[in-house]
């Protein structure tokens, strides 16, 4: 079952799995940083209407959370200490304020140093995860088939597919979210490399096997 599956209890099976996936990385500070990231700063983003914006403090979380959970690039981390608080709030403030249009929203984010449309994504997804997606490489790999570019225009695929499969998958008083599907193929690579996978799937067949044997055992 790769990305076009239209099983919504795959899906569920693979994004309730989520947690555990995180966990069974061991790494340090993961798991705090993953609960500030999906349910603390949402909050504290939201909170500050009617001028929504991120704080230079927050972006450095987010930024911890996005290279532990995937690649850790060190000077990323030394780009967004060394910017400027007000610019941070400035540039965030105006980007909020451009979705739904996510490609302006996007380069209002990346006019930061360290910022590309990967770390944009992230910030945008924190604020309107309905409309835009975290570019994991994991779900980078199984939506688009690589995990290589990390432009705009590949962010803006990427996000447009997670919207049209949301939508697709969101009947039957079930609910996604473009931002639910992306942990949901993220928690799918984790699960298939931990059972010892020498090859990253770009599907969900790991969570279809499963969710099959769940079925079977029903009376």
């Amino acid at each position: 079952m790769d990305f076009s599956c239209c099983d919504a209890a795959i899906w569920r099976d693979a994004l309730s799995s989520y947690q555990s996936r995180l966990e069974s990385l061991q790494k340090p500070n993961l798991v705090e940083l993953d609960e500030f990231y999906r349910l603390q700063l949402p909050k504290l983003l939201h909170q500050r209407n009617p001028n929504p914006h991120i704080a230079k403090p927050e972006l450095s979380q987010l930024m911890q959370w996005k290279l532990i959970r995937g690649k850790w690039r060190p000077r990323l981390m030394g780009f967004v200490s060394s910017l400027d608080e007000s610019l941070v709030e400035s540039a965030s403030r105006k980007a909020f304020e451009s979705l739904p249009d996510v490609s302006r929203a996007v380069s209002e984010l990346t006019v930061l140093k360290g910022v590309g449309p990967a770390t944009a994504s992230a910030v945008l997804a924190a604020f309107a995860p309905d409309v835009a997606p975290f570019m994991s490489d994991e779900a980078m790999v199984a939506v688009l088939g690589h995990s290589k570019d990390y432009s705009l225009k590949q962010y803006l695929a990427f996000a447009e597919k997670l919207q049209l499969k949301a939508k697709e998958l969101s009947i039957e008083g079930c609910h996604f979210t473009p931002s639910d599907l992306e942990r949901a193929l993220w928690s799918a690579s984790i699960g298939a490399k931990s059972q010892g996978s020498s090859k990253v799937p770009n599907n969900l067949k790991a969570f279809s096997t499963l969710s099959s044997k769940k079925r079977k055992r029903k009376p």
